[in-house]
């Protein structure tokens, strides 16, 4: 289920996100990016709805998917 990402706290969201762009990796072709500019990139993506927070009943975990990839 997707959960409105603006309905938790700042923290709450901030961890996810941290969260997520550690394990995503860090190798991004030749240019370097920062952890705080990965983190900002994945807020603008969820501003912009590209990218949805989703609640797994299943295994009661929390993940950032792209939206296009979301099947409710």
């Amino acid at each position: 289920m997707i959960i409105p990402w603006q309905q938790i706290s700042n923290d709450a969201l901030s961890g996810i996100i941290e969260e997520f762009v550690m394990r995503e990796g860090t190798d991004y072709g030749e240019a370097e990016i920062s952890f705080e500019e990965k983190k900002l990139d994945v807020q603008r993506q969820l501003n912009n709805g590209d990218v949805v927070l989703v609640y797994s009943e299943l295994h009661e975990t929390v993940n950032l998917m792209a939206a296009n990839d979301f099947k409710g």
